[in-house]
């Protein structure tokens, strides 16, 4: 009898113990798990900050090729204009030009002033001519610009795509508890954030 009372006492001496290193345990892998939750909480709120930046920028970017694209046609339909100009100029200084030679027999005084005016005529012609390629200088620029800044619009578009990603895998990762998915999330937001510094560049 006595020898089972002893054996009871160690019984539950052990499963004491037993018990008490599994609630030490327990309490070393929350601690862990909570550590590891707000290292999580707190990459995915950066990722997130980062992600409305580059949405703000790729739109702001987004909006100045716009408008420097409108500001091109407007100057390309002015540089067609001053071509259309140049071109009626042109022709009447040819006519001018040609009545002049059909009067100049009979009419010399007249002859002489449309020759004036055929002169005049290609003098405003250069003029013209000058106006309208610095015109189409100015679309070829302003197109330049746009293309640019659509570049720098389309590589915020990709960051912003890629913090998402980033930002639901690791809300995947916190609710299955999955440290790698986190990993893939921090890898793809580091992807992210070379697309963002591609675009301030």
């Amino acid at each position: 009898m006595e020898e089972e009372l002893e054996t009871a006492e160690l019984k539950e001496q052990i499963d004491d113990r037993v018990e008490h290193a599994l609630e030490e345990h327990e309490k070393k892998e929350d601690q862990k798990s909570g550590a590891w939750i707000k290292a999580l909480s707190l990459s995915t709120a950066i990722i997130a900050v980062f992600a409305a930046v580059a949405s703000l920028m790729s739109g702001s970017y987004s909006n100045e090729a716009i408008l420097d694209k409108s500001e091109a046609m407007l100057q390309e339909s002015l540089a067609s204009d001053q071509w259309a100009l140049f071109q009626a100029k042109g022709i009447k200084g040819a006519i001018a030009s040609g009545q002049a030679g059909i009067v100049a027999d009979t009419k010399p005084d007249a002859a002489a002033k449309l020759m004036a005016d055929s002169t005049r005529y290609g003098k405003e012609q250069e003029e013209i001519k000058k106006e309208a390629l610095k015109i189409e200088s100015e679309v070829k620029a302003k197109n330049e610009e746009s293309a640019e800044l659509m570049e720098r619009h389309h590589r915020f578009a990709i960051c912003v795509t890629l913090l998402q990603i980033a930002i639901a895998l690791s809300a995947i990762a916190a609710l299955t508890r999955r440290k790698p998915l986190w990993f893939v999330g921090l890898a793809t937001s580091a992807g992210g954030l070379v697309m963002f510094v591609m675009g301030l560049s």
